[in-house]
């Protein structure tokens, strides 16, 4: 490829300070429509009976997609590298923050 091309391709991105920072989650609530899928990152301390959404993600069907096989050749790459990550069984927690609807 030449060197125009990839000048083309190329995206800068910027990252503000407080952005780099992160939000910790520990629970994903995955929600969808017929044009969008809303991901909802929640902190949940053990034992306690409320739990706060921390950020909302909205997604195209197509760029959910285009995640999920990121994420997993993500999780695929990570597991050759330092080995298989375990799923620890968990009780289901009930969930209710109100009426569920569409968009």
């Amino acid at each position: 490829m030449s060197d125009s091309n990839q000048d083309q391709k190329q995206i800068n991105i910027e990252l503000d300070e407080k952005t780099a920072e992160g939000v910790y989650s520990n629970l994903a609530i995955i929600n969808h429509s017929v044009s969008e899928f809303v991901v909802d990152f929640v902190s949940m301390m053990p034992g306690a009976p409320k739990a706060k959404v921390k950020s909302r993600i909205i997604l195209t069907p197509q760029h959910a997609k285009k995640f999920l096989k990121a994420l997993n050749d993500n999780v695929q790459r990570f597991e050759k590298a330092h080995g298989a990550i375990k799923d620890y069984e968990q009780p289901p927690i009930p969930i209710n923050f109100g009426p569920t609807g569409e968009a």
